[in-house]
């Protein structure tokens, strides 16, 4: 076991109370030690200090030889002081309420004190701050500046420029979290503005994150703008399905729809932040193409049934066709229990193997598995992990769109601890920006790229042949960076990180296989991520056509998503349910998938919302979307986090896992599942490798 670092403390006193901090310790923060808050406005603890708004002052004094106080002549910003020895501290006194005062009335000279029609209202900590610090009165009587209102800085994000009371903080997420540097300060004085370089659009992936830090409302989101007020809202506690991270929410609703998402803290995975796609990503829960009943086929049309008919005519269609003429594709962004009930289903009930959740190019086999070839895990490093690594490659993958949180850790650990970055792409992607390697490689040849790396890291059995002149020519990158960036593989244990994305790419196997030899002939990591909200708990419950839940190989392999298609599209595939996944959006080949949906005979779709692939269907089921519904998800580390529901499905719409249960019983009566958490218990005393509790799963959730 690793020994804990020892952490030097100093002796400081705050408001005559003694206590021991870490030295260095800002004074904003060691306060808090002692039960003690002080007002701020532009620092954050996620962000370097800078001192701008003076909101935070204090007296601040050192201990003499004779035991008095020798107080400094002006007060100190309590953002950028650090804690030493003897410091003594006082927030509470005559002068710190004038500075205070004084500091708030000069915010509000032009403030617009617009506060009733502001989104900001009743959650601003400029009106907490000026309600208890402030002055009573303004003395203020001239006419105020005005600006233009409502600028769009972006399609997510609009700017009050009146209410800018020039903290800097968004300027300063720009530069040190998100790293793309679009926001700045424009002009001087009281004319300086956060404004985007040339006037662009704000373009930046997590551009969400400045509406929440922002401590007034000068910058708003545009579209929850005017919705509600914070007291009309109720909030619940969230996990955001967008992607595989499994971000940690707030979900703010009224009226039976979601109006806002924010950030909430979870240190293990997403500190506080969003990327726009998981904050912005949620409208269409609430849209009006929801399917909210069941549908059955009459002739040409769909037409509205009960759950019951619905059930009827998929079992009388289960009963005429034997079990290899039944295949499932499903959506890996369903919960653990959705997963668990639906290979009961289909494995145990019907009896097909025929089940796959993935639609990329390359479908790799039980074999293919680097457990299986390696002996190494497929996934070892955990999301906030990546902060301490001394060096980390990205192959294959723009971490920003297919891990917007884990591309934030990778940033933050070269920036904050020098940790050396190699990128290999086929095109240029966010990490570029920051990286020590771009190896920017010709589309096609990522194998041989791999290959390359293998040999300059100096990889036991390492194939002799791709040396670094003959991969330059091959795949265009320059034989002194494959060295350099093979000689930091060598020397600084790297993770190599890449998703399941560079499936798409030609040779992807070999590249996954040589990217994992490298991985283990350096003593580094291999890190191979899903891309939706629960891929990880998919690959483990064995949604795939050769392997059952728990890892183990299957005895009779079924059929891929590939194969399912070409096999319905042949007429072999007789009854196929596409279990909450619209192939027309998964990336497969159109004219294949319109084949297949066309010549299968019996095609279930259990959807949330309408999309190309109801037209086709015989049976549509309407799907509660994440929202609506209690279950678990399984992220890239491997941590299962519960989602309660938030909102009542909407209609008639059910959980996936009801729907599989209420026909398992039609088709093989036995004991039922009662809810959620029922199938989770279940699930985990299954399920080999599942090793968690219900219980475990509260706070941080449980890491399998």
């Amino acid at each position: 076991m690793a020994a804990i670092a020892e952490v030097q403390t100093v002796n400081i006193t705050v408001n005559d109370i003694e206590v021991a901090v870490p030295k260095g310790e800002l004074i904003v923060e060691a306060v808090k030690r002692v039960g003690l808050e002080i007002p701020i406005f532009c620092y954050h603890p996620r962000m370097k200090p800078v001192g701008m708004c003076r909101m935070c002052l204090v007296e601040v004094g050192m201990k003499q030889p004779d035991g008095t106080v020798r107080k400094m002549p002006k007060p100190q910003a309590a953002c950028t002081l650090p804690a030493s020895e003897g410091l003594v501290i006082y927030t509470d006194t005559e002068n710190v309420h004038k500075d205070r005062q004084g500091v708030l009335e000069f915010l509000l000279i032009n403030h617009p004190l617009d506060c009733p029609i502001c989104d900001k209202g009743g959650e601003c900590p400029l009106q907490n701050n000026t309600l208890y610090y402030g002055p009573s009165t303004s003395r203020y009587v001239e006419v105020k500046r005005h600006a233009a209102k409502a600028y769009p800085l972006s399609k997510y994000v609009t700017l009050d420029l009146e209410r800018c009371i020039q903290c800097g903080r968004c300027v300063r997420f720009t530069e040190e979290i998100s790293g793309d540097a679009e926001l700045a300060f424009r002009f001087r004085g009281n004319a300086m503005q956060p404004s985007t370089f040339g006037l662009l659009d704000f373009t930046s992936k997590f551009s969400g994150n400045v509406i929440e830090i922002c401590p007034v409302g000068a910058l708003t989101n545009a579209t929850y703008r005017f919705r509600a007020r914070p007291w009309d809202l109720q909030t619940k506690e969230g996990i955001c399905t967008g992607c595989s991270n499994g971000c940690n929410v707030w979900v703010d609703y009224r009226n039976g729809g979601v109006v806002r998402i924010n950030g909430r803290t979870n240190e293990a995975i997403n500190e506080e932040w969003t990327c726009d796609k998981g904050k912005f990503g949620s409208s269409w829960f609430g849209g009006g193409n929801r399917v909210t009943s069941p549908l059955s086929r009459v002739g040409s049309q769909l037409d509205k049934v009960s759950w019951s008919d619905a059930y009827a005519n998929i079992v009388t269609e289960l009963k005429g066709v034997s079990a290899n003429e039944v295949a499932v594709l499903a959506s890996s962004a369903f919960s653990n229990e959705d997963l668990y009930l639906l290979n009961k289903l289909f494995r145990e009930v019907i009896g097909t193997n025929n089940i796959d959740h993935r639609f990329t190019k390359t479908l790799p086999t039980a074999a293919d598995r680097i457990e299986v070839k390696l002996g190494s895990k497929k996934s070892p490093s955990t999301i906030a992990s990546f902060e301490s690594q001394k060096a980390v490659m990205v192959f294959g993958t723009s971490l920003a769109d297919d891990e917007p949180i884990l591309f934030l850790r990778v940033r933050k650990a070269w920036s904050n601890n020098g940790a050396k970055v190699i990128v290999a792409t086929d095109s240029a992607t966010d990490v570029d920006t920051f990286a020590n390697v771009v190896l920017r490689y010709k589309t096609g040849t990522a194998a041989t790229l791999a290959a390359g790396l293998a040999l300059a890291a100096g990889v036991k059995g390492a194939d002799a042949r791709f040396t670094a002149a003959y991969v330059a020519e091959q795949t265009g990158v320059s034989a002194e960076l494959i060295a350099e960036a093979g000689k930091i593989l060598a020397e600084d244990q790297a993770s190599i990180v890449t998703t399941t994305s560079i499936y798409n790419e030609e040779g992807a196997q070999t590249a996954v296989d040589t990217l994992a030899s490298i991985a283990v002939g350096t003593n580094g990591r291999f890190d191979h991520f899903g891309l939706e909200a629960n891929t990880e708990g998919a690959d483990r419950l064995g949604i795939l056509p050769d392997v059952l839940p728990g890892g183990s190989a299957a005895k009779q392999a079924g059929l891929n998503t590939h194969q399912i298609l070409e096999a319905c599209a042949k007429g072999e595939i007789k009854f196929l349910w596409l279990a909450g996944v619209d192939l027309f959006n998964t990336g497969l080949d159109r004219t294949l998938v319109e084949a297949a949906l066309e010549n299968v005979s019996f095609l279930v779709v259990q959807t949330a919302s309408q999309s190309e692939s109801v037209p086709f269907a015989s049976v549509v089921l309407p799907l509660a979307p994440s929202v609506e519904r209690d279950g678990s998800y399984t992220n890239i580390e491997g941590r299962v986090q519960w989602q309660g529901a938030v909102l009542p499905a909407k209609g008639e719409a059910k959980p996936a896992w009801a729907a599989f249960a209420d026909l398992s019983m039609r088709l093989q009566p036995g004991m039922p599942v009662f809810n959620a958490k029922n199938a989770f218990e279940i699930l985990t005393k299954e399920v080999s490798g599942f090793n968690t509790t219900f219980e475990a799963l509260v706070g941080e959730g449980a890491v399998l």
